[in-house]
């Protein structure tokens, strides 16, 4: 019995033990689901480098078939490219005026519930959250997805000033823009230029958390129709995201064409490679 157990079994008081039981048997499954990605992605990595799940099998100690099953069975490694165990969804609340409350925008909010459906799939435990009205977000906490620009909070503005490749920019009386420092291009939203079309581009990065003892998935367009690019991408190519970015710091930008009336993406590709920070501060 573990510590952990004797602990919980000592307690007297029944009504503190069931919470206590709850809570720890919530703990246990995450583990043991993210045990079960790791061991998955164990047996895919090494069958990518060449050995027969016979092989595999044979220096692990397991029978071929029990490799077999684990390589085809469990949660899949890439639903670690969202986060371990548990990740919280984070879209911002706007005022609105004739309404005289916060809300959340309708493209934020399918990006929101589609970044949770997307989780879940991967055997994610999921919460929601808001970055509030004043831009206010507790960027120090674990599996945080924020769907969130720089123009609404200055805590997501400083967060994306530690990106070494890609940055915001807004002059003054300008629209937003986004630009990548390694060509010196500046990527602007088809609805700010002539002549317009239904066009946005979107950020996606895996940034340092303020604190330095994790990181955040960031999620923003120019406009909110390049957000929902951006989960796009992801719903429909996770996999090729996570085999070139793993769990490392990086970040990339997105063209997004869109449905003018409901702002639904159309079409979307990758503007610039998947930088990986850790090479780019030693290029």
């Amino acid at each position: 019995m573990s510590d952990e157990l004797q602990r919980i079994t000592a307690i007297d008081d029944p009504y503190l033990l069931l919470r206590e039981v709850t809570k720890r048997l919530a703990d246990a499954q995450q583990e043991v689901t993210e045990l079960a990605r790791l061991r998955r992605r164990v047996v895919q990595d090494l069958h990518a480098q060449g050995l027969s799940y016979a092989q595999i099998a044979e220096k692990a100690g397991l029978s071929r078939g029990r490799i077999h099953q684990i390589r085809h069975t469990g949660p899949a490694p890439e639903g670690a490219f969202l986060g371990a165990g548990a990740v919280t969804v984070v879209t911002p609340l706007r005022w609105d005026s004739e309404k005289k409350r916060p809300v959340v925008a309708m493209a934020d909010m399918n990006s929101g519930k589609r970044l949770e459906e997307l989780a879940k799939s991967y055997g994610l435990d999921v919460s929601s959250g808001h970055v509030q009205v004043s831009g206010e977000i507790d960027l120090n906490r674990d599996g945080l997805v924020v769907v969130c620009g720089p123009g609404m909070s200055q805590a997501m503005k400083d967060l994306y000033a530690q990106d070494p490749v890609l940055g915001w920019k807004h002059p003054e009386g300008e629209p937003w823009a986004l630009v990548d420092r390694r060509t010196g291009t500046a990527y602007h939203a088809g609805a700010d230029i002539e002549p317009r079309r239904p066009h946005d581009v979107g950020y996606l990065g895996r940034l340092p958390r303020p604190d330095g003892k994790g990181s955040v998935l960031a999620i923003a367009g120019i406009h909110t129709a390049g957000s929902l690019g951006v989960v796009h991408l992801l719903t429909s190519d996770l996999n090729t995201l996570w085999g070139q970015v793993g769990e490392r710091h990086f970040s990339t930008l997105v063209s997004v064409e869109y449905a003018p009336e409901t702002d639904e993406p159309q079409s979307v590709e990758l503007l610039c490679p998947l930088y990986l920070h850790d090479e780019e501060a030693t290029a």
